[in-house]
């Protein structure tokens, strides 16, 4: 789950995973132009962006408090004993769906622990507490061991094969997270406080890539440069619901989510 930061004196928005992923999702779908290549397979990109943090469906539904914040936890303060679990899960929905699919999944999971593969700064595992990283780098053993079985299966499909060259295979990792980091961008942080940033290494196919620059123009209004999208205007939403710390006490989370209309936030894209 996301807890959005709000303004002073302001609840913040609790969003699921779902709803950070379907963000994810139609950016996928948008994504493409005369300077980016757009996603291929794309069936199976669109599948895999959609789903690609499935393995929190559960435990967002019942989420565990943060005691600091008397809030569920937000996304990478997920106790380990909790998120490792959510990143195995994730891979194992999607291979279910298609072996490319838990392929990029699970690469998605190991590079969340090890900077992306060298993409980011941030490193999760070295954020873990010293007793909880064997439960990590035994999920992470197994997925190396995930995408080695799935490379070796992929290998006879005809229309997946090409893609398991290295840099194309990386060129599908890195639109995910992509697609992946520019929700994050906006469920993270309340319009009132986002500020520019730069989003490296998006590719502009197998052998190139490009940092992208989001700015706010103001009423809900983004610009990016370059800009990675079809239409010249793009619009997008995302839902989530307003919470308040302790509001879980009488009934539990469960209920609170219920009960709680959804909140949406609608924003638009532009060349800048």
């Amino acid at each position: 789950m996301i807890i959005q930061t709000a303004p002073p004196g302001k609840h913040p928005l609790a969003i699921m995973m779902y709803e950070h992923t379907a963000l994810a999702h139609q950016f996928a779908r948008a994504f493409g132009n005369d300077e980016f290549e757009a996603a291929e397979p794309d069936d199976l990109m669109f599948r895999v962006v959609l789903h690609h943090d499935e393995g929190w469906m559960r435990f967002d539904r019942d989420p565990v408090t943060d005691p600091t914040t008397d809030l569920p936890y937000n996304l990478v303060r997920t106790p380990a004993e909790h998120i490792t679990v959510t990143s195995r899960l994730s891979p194992d929905f999607n291979e279910r769906q298609h072996p490319f699919c838990g392929l990029i999944s699970s690469m998605h999971s190991w590079g969340l622990y090890n900077g992306r593969y060298g993409l980011s700064d941030m490193v999760l595992i070295d954020t873990l507490q010293q007793s909880a990283r064997p439960l990590a780098e035994a999920m992470l053993s197994g997925e190396l061991e995930r995408q080695t079985r799935l490379k070796r299966v992929l290998r006879d499909d005809w229309r997946v094969a090409p893609r398991l060259e290295t840099h194309k295979l990386f060129q599908n990792y890195k639109q995910l997270q992509f697609f992946d980091t520019l929700a994050l961008y906006f469920n993270r942080t309340h319009e009132s406080e986002r500020s520019s940033l730069q989003f490296n290494h998006v590719p502009l196919d197998c052998e190139h890539d490009t940092t992208i620059e989001i700015r706010s123009l103001g009423a809900g209004r983004y610009a990016l440069s370059p800009y990675p999208f079809g239409a010249d205007r793009a619009e997008f939403a995302y839902g989530g619901r307003v919470i308040a710390p302790g509001q879980h006490k009488d009934k539990g989370w469960p209920a609170v989510f219920a009960s709680a209309p959804t909140a949406w936030e609608r924003f638009t894209l532009v060349a800048g």
